[in-house]
């Protein structure tokens, strides 16, 4: 039996009892239990751990030589102070018995640039072969003090994840797509993890948005031509990266990823028999089209899993045969893949960050290679490129025409362009679907998408201008919609809309009529009624008086809207890319649980057009982090919410946005969770040999010239983590993710270990079978919001008391 030494006081003096001290404030009865060999120091000193600050009654505290453990006190607040690491505990905040939090070994790692030295003494934690065994120790370590510290409320997050399953309908279908003479859809079975990918033969010749694919026993049978659920079972994460039927519908290609690292290998089966045609094409990257009935062109990456060449494939040949369409040299550009709505061009783009040229392969000939459609110059930028009849179309962006104009040229005559679509200040081109007879442009006009569609001439006219469109009408003020798959043929478009209150909706619409038909909507189970929520756009003012738009959401029956609501707060702000404000089921676990969500549309984000995103980049990245302290603020002034109800979430950068705001108002938030988060933004910059680096040079600046070194170091969050109180944060990372290291999160949590002078959580949750999009199954991916939203809800003491296990 262990020997135990005991406390007991009554007052609040400092008293010394079996040679320890015990501090002002301590009531009634606390046990402390040491292993013998534990010298007298450091039993003063766990106890000071322990009892310095607010005590409250009957805490028992068990420590052992690596385990500190806390039996249930009698009421529900108390304060538990570790060693290494502290968290302020009230109700839920502690588990009944808690693993130390790691401590990262220190090995000195001297970096000095432009007069300046940086030490990074967590720089041993990269490690690109993920084998090492201290590196996988001290990650495995960090799981499991995650898991100690929520295990308390596990039970809660396992109700939590089966609230939000129930609210899914397992066995369902994607709304068929029409292509040829087949039906194409996706098929969700009860309890799996992954989809069918499946076809049905179409019985009717017209083609009208009234269409609807047969079923029951007198349609014509389903026919399964991918069973995901059946490839995935030998491995921890599975992935279609892309699913491409050619033209004749007699063949099917499929990329999948394993490992979560991006790296696919290429599958072609017989559509019908679904045996495999020829061998699978190995290290691939997801960009896959078909050139033809008998050729696939695909992209491959070098060591830096940089997207650098372009192939042609010929079916039953082996791959070290296939001749290379084109190799881009430059490590600042990345190759991607288009396929012309037609079918009969397939499109090799070349970009940066700044420009962007295109050449184009006739699939009807591929064995002549790629030829120059638009050429490389400096600043210009070509995207978006298709083709009909005669002409091809593409959109052009520059300094001058930032938000691009669409332009169309002759297949013979490259050279000679002519604007359809002139630049316009205010309305940013986004992206555009090209059929027959009609175009579809995809736009962003105050915020907000747009479509909008125009008859296009007949084929053999002259084409040097475009009519008037006309826009599709959306209800919500703030919303998403986008352009899905639809026939060239066709005068069909489908689109999907959805609001942070409105499902995902599927319509088709005539472009003759204007008529829209819906055509689905998600299910949403569990009693979900769209009218009990309430959408908002609201502006907050930043600190150069720029407006700054937020999209809100809250239960109307359950907030109070006078600043006693718990609120979760949501931004991203880099690549130019789109935060919308779309439906997401499973956070209706927080919103019928009384939080306000609000999304931030920050500069570095491409909301209000390419001028936006341009004010949250290089040098001015700090307007990101700005912006969304800005949105914090008038979210608080304008009582949504209070700092001790403020919570923020973002990923990969978004993971950058969160670790600069902590760092600079680390007194705004009340808890923080940092997905995958880009944190080393100095160093991993400055290495090449990471993948995205060098082209992402035009996004964040090059660090190996001082005036970008010391700007982007004056936000980078690993280099600014301060000596000073933080909120509870949470941080993941995916062992195999590609794109943002798992060392980044893995050094970020051991420097802030190190120098956070709070009490409060601070866990790291790294999957070990999951890259930079976390786990692959939809129900795995259920599990990972139930864990953030418990984490959330602990942060708060929101967690009931009958729901936290002792």
């Amino acid at each position: 039996m262990r020997k135990m030494t005991t406390i007991r006081t009554s007052s609040a003096t400092t008293r010394v009892v079996g040679g320890l001290k015990v501090l002002p404030g301590l009531q009634r009865l606390v046990g402390l239990r040491f292993p013998p060999s534990l010298s007298r120091d450091c039993r003063q000193f766990l106890i000071s751990k322990c009892e310095k600050s607010s005590p409250s009654p009957s805490p028992i505290y068990i420590c052992s030589s690596s385990r500190l453990s806390l039996l249930p006190p009698t009421p529900l607040s108390y304060r538990l102070r570790s060693i290494h690491g502290r968290y302020n505990c009230h109700s839920s905040m502690a588990p009944a018995t808690a693993v130390l939090p790691p401590v990262a070994k220190k090995v000195e790692h001297v970096m000095e640039m432009f007069g300046d030295v940086r030490v990074d003494n967590y720089y041993w934690l990269r490690d690109d072969s993920r084998s090492n065994p201290d590196v996988l120790a001290h990650l495995e370590q960090e799981n499991a003090y995650t898991n100690s510290v929520m295990a308390d409320t596990k039970s809660f997050e396992e109700g939590l994840y089966g609230e939000m399953r129930g609210r899914i309908k397992e066995d369902d279908e994607s709304v068929p797509t029409r292509r040829g003479g087949f039906y194409y859809y996706d098929r969700t079975l009860k309890g799996k993890e992954y989809v069918q990918h499946c076809r049905r033969s179409v019985v009717t010749a017209d083609h009208t948005v009234h269409d609807v694919m047969p079923s029951g026993p007198e349609a014509p049978p389903e026919h399964v031509l991918l069973d995901e659920n059946i490839k995935a079972q030998q491995h921890q994460f599975y992935s279609i990266g892309a699913f491409k039927v050619s033209p004749n519908q007699k063949l099917v290609a499929y990329a999948e990823d394993t490992k979560g690292n991006e790296v696919y290998t290429v599958h072609v089966i017989d559509a019908e028999t679904l045996a495999p045609v020829g061998k699978p094409i190995t290290n691939l990257t997801c960009y896959l089209q078909w050139a033809g009935d008998d050729a696939l062109v695909y992209v491959t990456m070098d060591e830096t899993l940089r997207p650098d060449k372009a192939w042609l494939h010929k079916l039953g040949t082996d791959q070290s045969t296939d001749s290379c369409l084109y190799h881009e040299k430059d490590d600042m550009f990345s190759l991607n893949l288009e396929l012309s709505e037609s079918q009969k061009y397939v499109f090799i783009s070349s970009d940066s960050k700044t420009t962007g040229f295109v050449f184009y392969v006739d699939v009807s000939r591929p064995e002549d290679g790629a030829k120059v459609l638009t050429p490389r110059v400096t600043g210009i930028e070509a995207s978006s490129v298709s083709h009909r009849g005669n002409h091809f179309f593409f959109m052009r962006r520059s300094d001058e025409i930032f938000n691009s104009e669409l332009l169309a040229c002759p297949v013979d005559d490259v050279s000679s362009t002519s604007v359809l679509i002139p630049h316009r200040d205010s309305i940013k081109i986004r992206d555009m679907r090209l059929f027959a007879d009609h175009l579809a442009v995809y736009e962003r006009e105050n915020g907000l998408p747009k479509i909008t569609i125009f008859q296009l001439p007949p084929v053999d006219d002259p084409l040097t201008s475009l009519k008037d469109g006309r826009s599709v009408d959306f209800a919500d003020p703030v919303y998403d919609a986008s352009l899905k798959g639809s026939p060239y043929e066709s005068s069909i478009l489908r689109f999907s809309y959805s609001s942070l209150r409105t499902p995902t909706s599927v319509y088709d619409y005539d472009m003759n009529t204007g008529i829209s038909v819906l055509k689905k909507v998600e299910t949403v189970l569990g009693g979900f009624d769209s009218s009990n929520y309430v959408t908002e756009r609201k502006w907050a003012t930043a600190l150069d008086g720029t407006q700054i738009p937020m999209s809100i959401v809250y239960h109307k029956g359950l907030v109070n809207l006078d600043g006693s609501d718990p609120l979760l707060l949501y931004g991203y702000g880099s690549y130019e890319v789109c935060i919308d404000a779309l439906f997401k089921a499973s956070r209706l676990a927080l919103l019928d649980r009384g939080f306000v969500f609000a999304i931030a549309h920050i500069r570095g984000g491409g909301e209000m057009g390419r001028q936006w995103y341009e004010n949250g980049k290089f040098f001015k990245k700090k307007n990101t982090f700005s912006d969304f302290i800005d949105c914090a603020e008038y979210l608080i002034q304008n009582k949504y919410c209070s700092k001790n109800k403020l919570c923020i979430e973002g990923r990969s950068a978004g993971g950058l946005l969160i670790g600069s705001v902590l760092n600079m108002r680390p007194d705004l938030f009340n808890a923080a969770v940092a997905g995958v988060p880009f944190v080393d933004v100095v160093t991993t910059m400055l290495d090449p040999t990471i993948p995205l680096t060098t082209a992402e040079w035009e996004e964040w600046g090059d660090p190996r010239k001082e005036e970008f070194y010391h700007y982007m170091k004056s936000y980078s969050p690993v280099d600014n983590v301060a000596a000073q109180n933080y909120p509870h944060i949470l941080i993941t990372a995916g062992l195999n993710d590609p794109r943002v290291l798992y060392s980044e999160p893995a050094k970020y949590v051991a420097k802030l270990r190190e120098m956070k002078t709070d009490d409060n959580m601070l866990l790291f949750r790294c999957e070990f079978s999951a890259g930079h999009r976390a786990k692959s199954g939809r129900f795995q991916k259920l599990r990972e919001d139930a864990f953030i939203y418990t984490f959330i809800l602990k942060a708060l003491n929101m967690i009931p008391p009958s729901h936290i296990s002792q």
